[in-house]
């Protein structure tokens, strides 16, 4: 049996990929208002390997904020997981996890364009106090778009994720959902329509996610570019980070 380290990691996106029953899986996405939770996609002991090592090697370039009654935390930006966790990318690019999710929402999806921080990011729980309060990942593209978040490490037993399920269908009684998202486990959703929060970190304890987000239109318009600029820079990632490629050359991979 190969090792984590042997094995690349889009050999082990594959094999997960293969090993799943989609049209179950879709049925369920489908059920829970564009929404599932995949318990270990990816083996721990893979992610743990190969994965997390990436994650802390990036510590020292994560952007720090906190914005009262709402946020506290750190961010790491697809620029940065370009140039020093390229591991991840491996994982974003990956046809056949692609291929999988448009199977699973029923859409053809396409990479983010290179100008947008949030693509492929890591998001960091490592102060007393870290969270984020209740949101919808709001889609500012013309298209919708997904979110898939991965844990990478959860030491803790306060810090979850917290889902509500339906809160945008008044025909259906909201259903809430608390996450403890362990290395190797996968959420997926629809930004527009999963209302989730993370609960505060507690004194000694760690959280560390990957978060990969997919379109099925990249394009933007000019005010909501500038809009989403903005919030990512005060909210996320740091002016510096943002802006040093907000008005470069935007590409689409399809």
């Amino acid at each position: 049996m190969q090792t984590a380290t042997l094995e690349g990691v889009a050999e082990a996106v594959d094999r997960a990929v293969a090993a799943l029953d989609v049209e179950r899986l879709s049925r369920e996405y489908w059920e829970q208002n564009e929404f599932l939770y995949l318990k270990q996609f990816l083996p721990r002991t893979f992610v743990e390997a190969a994965l997390v090592p990436q994650a802390q090697g990036v510590k020292g370039d994560l952007n720090r904020n906190y914005i009262p009654g709402h946020k506290k935390g750190g961010s790491v930006s697809y620029y940065t997981v370009i140039e020093k966790a390229p591991r991840f990318l491996e994982f974003y690019r990956s046809d056949a996890f692609r291929q999988f999710l448009n199977r699973l929402v029923k859409a053809d999806l396409r990479l983010c364009p290179e100008n947008d921080p949030h693509s492929c990011a890591l998001y960091y729980y490592t102060e007393p106090g870290d969270h984020i309060g209740f949101h919808y990942d709001t889609s500012y593209y013309k298209g919708a778009r997904y979110t898939i978040l991965m844990g990478l490490v959860d030491r803790s037993t306060h810090c979850k994720l917290v889902c509500e399920l339906f809160k945008d269908d008044p025909t259906r009684k909201a259903r809430h959902m608390e996450l403890v998202t362990e290395p190797g486990d996968l959420v997926i959703f629809n930004g527009n329509k999963l209302w989730h929060a993370v609960t505060p970190l507690a004194e000694g304890e760690e959280r560390i996610a990957l978060t990969m987000e997919y379109v099925t239109d990249p394009h933007m318009g000019a005010f909501k570019r500038l809009y989403s600029n903005l919030k990512d820079s005060f909210a996320y990632f740091g002016l510096r980070t943002v802006f040093k490629r907000a008005f470069a050359r935007s590409t689409w991979p399809s």
